[in-house]
């Protein structure tokens, strides 16, 4: 597996998505803890999650729990987790970006990741009711008071990505946005993170749940260069964001060992210039 730096740190190229394992579509939790496994077996050594990855509000945190449970005993993985967006009833999302309910989302995390601080904790997205520089002040306190290692940001623009980092003194260690074949508009997003060597972590990187599988039918370069080299669109796709920058991590969602484990492979695929033009267009 190769490595690229997430605020300093050594991480696969590739990381675990593991989203897809706790909504109301989940796996059977044996399969789920066997994609994480198997994800583990390939090198990854980032998991991507989030307290709101869950079915509605009555199962909170159940990411969060599972992937605990997955690393009992395993060292030397980067979970990195997630405050800000709350669920309703009836599986709907809400949003809440109040620098007390972060501290106190950040807190309740620590207790289900059973950790005394985390990796990498990000703040979800935007709410559009607090100021961003007070929500990322909580960041900020967490990092100065040691309950988190590491901040990052989530569905952030350019400027809320500048402001971000100012607000944390220039510790800004990621970004998490989506980017994809079909949701290229984060270009922006992406080539400022290169600009300042913050990690861009894309998410949803093949297309997201139940389109992953069709990206080869619906662009047609990735599924041609793939044949060309023998392997999936799916890991030319990620081997095509690598290429974007050193700074890029895909986090691609998983609840399959098959589907993580062609994801990890993309790693080594080498695609040419001639490949990445054409991708590119």
């Amino acid at each position: 597996m190769l490595t690229r730096r997430i605020g300093g740190v050594e991480v696969s190229a590739i990381g675990l998505g593991a989203m897809p394992m706790s909504l109301d579509s989940r796996p059977e939790r044996a399969q789920a803890l066997e994609t994480i496994r198997t994800a583990l077996d390939k090198g990854v050594t980032l998991i991507d999650t989030a307290d709101a990855y869950s079915a509605d509000d009555r199962d909170f945190g159940h990411n969060e729990e599972l992937i605990a449970e997955a690393l009992k005993g395993v060292d030397g993985v980067m979970v990195a987790t997630k405050g800000g967006h709350t669920r309703t009833p009836g599986g709907g999302w809400g949003l809440n970006g109040r620098p007390e309910y972060l501290k106190s989302a950040c807190e309740a995390s620590l207790r289900r990741l059973g950790v005394d601080a985390i990796d990498l904790y990000q703040f979800h997205r935007p709410d559009p009711d607090v100021p961003t520089a007070e929500s990322v002040g909580a960041l900020a306190e967490l990092l100065d008071e040691g309950k988190i290692r590491l901040a990052g940001v989530s569905n952030f623009d350019p400027a809320q990505i500048r402001e971000a980092n100012e607000v944390l003194g220039g510790r800004l260690a990621s970004v998490q946005n989506q980017f994809s074949p079909a949701f290229r508009s984060s270009e922006p997003e992406l080539e400022l993170c290169a600009e300042l060597d913050i990690a861009f972590l894309p998410w949803s990187p093949l297309g997201g749940i139940g389109s992953a599988g069709e990206l080869g039918a619906r662009f047609a370069a990735f599924s041609e260069v793939g044949r060309a080299h023998g392997v999936s669109p799916q890991q030319v796709c990620l081997a095509w964001m690598l290429a974007k920058a050193p700074q890029v991590v895909p986090i691609p969602g998983s609840s399959r060992p098959a589907s993580i484990s062609d994801s990890a492979d993309a790693v080594h695929l080498e695609l040419s210039e001639e490949d990445l033009a054409r991708l590119d267009g």
